[in-house]
């Protein structure tokens, strides 16, 4: 199972870059595959300032580093990737972009949130998708396991696409998403404590 955290420093006690950056190197050392920074309000000096610093947590581990919609920021730092919304620009143009600027194995991602969007995103060539809200959090219901079942099942086909189920994802019901065809599942709270060790030691022999 991969694991795709996605950052929200407003979620941590002191909701600042610096904590964010603890828990960033936190995630890494416990195994987590993918970071996406995804702190939208900040200005861009401040975003390339936390991508540097995530990239210097990062070194020596196995975690990816992507950026949320800034490609500019992601090639600047030397992420490995690119996060787009579903309303975002084209794969095909931060694809061009990437090699123009001779970083052509730059992952590119998509948010999906209908089947509709998966087929465009796998018609796009885009790397990895993330499809949500699987479960939903409080009173706002999640789409459930079927769709997941159905974005999967369309993004297999080949050259295969690998869907992260993203949207109330536990302990307790990420292998579901997992049996219902996901390569991994993504969250924020999930990994953004100061257990993501433990969180990380019960999800990886799912």
């Amino acid at each position: 199972m991969l694991l795709y955290y996605i950052t929200d420093r407003k979620q941590l006690a002191s909701g600042d870059i610096t904590a964010l950056l603890r828990q960033i190197e936190l995630a890494a050392k416990s195994g987590i595959d993918y970071i996406q920074l995804r702190e939208k309000d900040l200005a861009a000096k401040e975003l390339e300032y936390l991508a540097r610093g995530t990239m210097d947590r990062i070194r020596g581990t196995k975690t990816k580093l992507i950026i949320n919609s800034r490609t500019d920021i992601a090639l600047a730092v030397g992420a490995h990737g690119v996060h787009l919304r579903s309303d975002d620009v084209s794969v095909a143009a931060v694809r061009s972009v990437c090699e123009q600027a001779g970083r052509p194995e730059m992952l590119i991602g998509v948010s999906c949130h209908t089947i509709e969007e998966v087929a465009r995103a796998h018609k796009d060539s885009a790397d990895y998708i993330l499809f949500a809200p699987i479960f939903g959090k409080g009173p706002s219901p999640g789409i459930g396991l079927r769709p997941l079942r159905m974005a999967c099942d369309f993004a297999s086909v080949k050259p295969s696409v690998p869907v992260f189920a993203l949207g109330g994802i536990t302990v307790e019901n990420a292998a579901e998403c997992i049996e219902n065809g996901s390569a991994g599942v993504a969250g924020i709270s999930l990994f953004q404590t100061d257990t993501v060790h433990e969180t990380v030691q019960r999800l990886q022999p799912i």
